[in-house]
């Protein structure tokens, strides 16, 4: 019989290094952008001031600048793919800033409805938050499965900050832009299989 500690899991959840688009503002979601080498340098600079917990094993989105900071950080581990972390699509406003679609009436309309309303030829919040969660419960079957094995209990998802946002609110109950992230930082968290609740431990800063 599993003790309790067993049921527990602790999940760091780190947001992909920077971009070109991220450095610009820019909404970036299903365009398969690289890091940019100053999103480089800044992780390499964060994993040499040792501030990423070691991990058991590594899941990612399966789009590039997720691969690539996950290689950057966690380099022992291959990541498992979680398709469904692939970013929110922004449908009309991809690639753009807010100085360029600040007139637009669609943008603003979307503004006003507190990011609710879903993007023009894109996605909605309620899809994308429905999408990340299912690739949560996939990680989590996952992870049950090796802990048969008295495999990882601390595991890393090296996704994108919309990913985090989707996940811890739809876990923890809070508003989805509580849970922003900046480039490279995240949060480390505990998922407990029996009550399948997820709590918010600490920041990394």
């Amino acid at each position: 019989m599993r003790n309790r500690s067993e049921n527990k899991i602790t999940i760091v959840m780190i947001r992909h290094g920077a971009t070109m688009a991220n450095a610009t503002r820019r909404y970036l979601g299903r365009t398969d952008e690289a890091l940019s080498l100053e999103g480089i340098k800044v992780l390499s600079e964060y994993k040499r001031q040792k501030m990423y917990p070691v991990v058991d094993m590594v899941f990612a989105s399966p789009m590039k600048r997720c691969i690539q900071t996950a290689q950057i950080l966690y380099s022992k581990h291959n990541p498992v793919i979680i398709p469904e972390w692939v970013e929110i699509d922004f449908g009309a406003f991809e690639g753009k800033n807010y100085i360029e679609l600040k007139d637009d009436k669609r943008y603003q309309a979307w503004i006003d409805s507190n990011g609710t309303m879903p993007f023009p030829d894109g996605e909605s919040r309620d899809e994308f938050i429905c999408r990340c969660e299912e690739g949560f419960k996939k990680m989590i079957s996952n992870i049950l499965e090796k802990q048969e094995q008295a495999e990882p209990q601390t595991v890393g998802m090296i996704v994108h900050g919309g990913t985090i946002m989707a996940i811890l609110s739809r876990y923890t109950g809070g508003d989805y832009y509580d849970f922003q992230v900046a480039n490279g930082r995240g949060y480390v968290c505990t998922y407990d299989s029996i009550s399948a609740g997820l709590s918010v431990g600490s920041v990394i800063r």
